[in-house]
């Protein structure tokens, strides 16, 4: 029906209710198909009636009814419009309205499809956003250079916690891609995962970086909790204190000292480093009660075990780097907990008056992980050497996590560092073994 219209063009706002009437005497109007967009303007400023008549041989006419300012605003746009009725009295306030129109011409110029006209559209209003959808077609808004992992947190915290991969158009892509418009992402979960560390080095919203950063905090928090009550309870044991004495009368009168309502914050305060555990300890002692002669310079016969799953509050010297089977000691370092240090390590030697910063450890005999292990292989400069020492490190179970190659001062010879992972020093042993086997290879340490 839009093959036939006509236009009609009047003075005054009255004269269009006007000629409407004149339209439908003439002609037999479809009252399903009349729109007052003069009493109800569109969003984008249009004004006009629109009527559809049943005109000469039964053929369906559309009729559109406006004033002189109103056709000027459809065919112009409303910037515009402005610029028409103002002239030159428009002054600098005009600016934005004239860039505006300026800027929707340079569109309308280029060529290429639609789905061009809109990315275009898209890129110059919203240049630091990007839009993509869920899975039932709900948009969401993120900051351009946004992740998988950022859209999860969009949607839902708990969805965000437990995230382990993505798919984005049905593909699935690493949790750091950075998404684009007009994608769909598809998040998959596992009740078993949470947050991890390492999100934070691609994030970029605040809301992600936000729950990230509290979850590992909390997650902190709890470990150390754990870990300062097993300080506390091997130092009470040395100093012959029943671990009764953690709650009741004499907990409430050792809280009071410390000004605390609660353990919660004496255990954290021990697992951070932040207070010594023999110190703490002699707090709960019977008043006139000498203190066992060493039980401060940390003599103990049951070592403190490391079980490997205390997570962010023990870590392991990158000076030394112990692995299972080394005899270990650990250092209790303010806001790092336990640093754990093989016994013949140099750092790991106690000084006058700090005998009471060092604990002795060992490791739980049912400790499993990877830890990193770091190797000094001396070998031949030729050809392929980098890749034969490669592949026997591969071939013992172990990962490559970098390499480093000296300067060659002999052209003859290659000195190459490894850091690995293995799961205990018998298995550091039997990669050693292997590339002592080598003919490449001239010495291997462990550094």
């Amino acid at each position: 029906m839009d093959l036939l219209g006509f236009r009609v063009i009047v003075a005054k706002l009255d004269d269009c209710y006007r000629a409407l009437g004149v339209v439908h005497h003439v002609y037999k109007p479809i009252s399903e198909m009349f729109n007052d967009y003069i009493a109800n303007p569109k969003v984008n400023g249009y004004q006009s009636l629109h009527t559809t008549c049943v005109g000469p041989k039964g053929r369906k006419i559309e009729v559109q009814i406006r004033t002189r300012d109103m056709h000027h605003i459809a065919e112009s746009g409303i910037a515009a419009h402005w610029q028409y009725k103002l002239g030159d009295k428009g002054g600098e306030h005009m600016a934005p309205q004239l860039r505006a129109r300026e800027w929707l011409g340079q569109l309308f110029e280029m060529q290429g499809g639609a789905l061009d006209f809109v990315e275009n559209v898209k890129v110059d209003l919203f240049p630091d956003e990007v839009y993509v959808f869920t899975p039932k077609g709900e948009i969401r808004r993120l900051s351009r250079g946004a992740t998988p992992v950022d859209f999860a947190y969009a949607v839902h915290t708990e969805l965000g916690d437990h995230t382990v991969a993505a798919r984005v158009d049905q593909h699935l892509e690493p949790l750091n891609t950075t998404l684009k418009n007009g994608q769909t992402v598809e998040i998959i979960t596992a009740n078993s995962a949470r947050p991890n560390a390492a999100w934070l080095n691609f994030v970029k919203t605040a809301k992600a970086r936000h729950r990230i950063r509290n979850y590992l905090k909390s997650q902190r928090e709890d470990e150390a909790i754990r870990l300062g009550r097993r300080l506390l309870e091997k130092s009470m044991r040395e100093l012959k204190i029943p671990l009764a004495a953690l709650k009741g009368e004499t907990a409430a009168a050792v809280l009071k000292i410390y000004a605390l309502d609660e353990m919660d914050p004496l255990y954290l305060s021990i697992g951070l480093g932040q207070r010594l555990a023999p110190l703490v300890a002699r707090q709960f002692m019977p008043a006139g009660v000498a203190v066992p002669a060493g039980a401060l310079a940390g003599a103990d016969d049951q070592p403190l075990a490391v079980e490997g799953t205390e997570g962010l509050v023990i870590d392991y010297a990158k000076c030394c780097r112990p692995v299972p089977g080394d005899d270990i000691r650990g250092h209790v370092s303010v806001g790092r907990g336990i640093v754990i240090h093989r016994v013949e390590c140099g750092v790991a030697q106690p000084r006058k008056g700090t005998a009471q910063e060092w604990i002795p450890l060992v490791w739980a005999e049912n400790i499993q992980g990877d830890f990193l292990a770091e190797l000094r292989v001396k070998g031949e400069n030729q050809r392929g050497v980098l890749a034969s020492i490669a592949a026997e490190i591969s071939g013992a179970e172990s990962s490559i996590e970098n390499v480093q190659m000296a300067e060659k001062v002999d052209t003859r010879a290659s000195d190459m560092r490894f850091l690995i992972t293995v799961k205990n020093r018998v298995h550091l042993a039997r990669i050693m073994r292997r590339l002592r086997a080598l003919p490449v290879v001239a010495k291997v340490m462990r550094t």
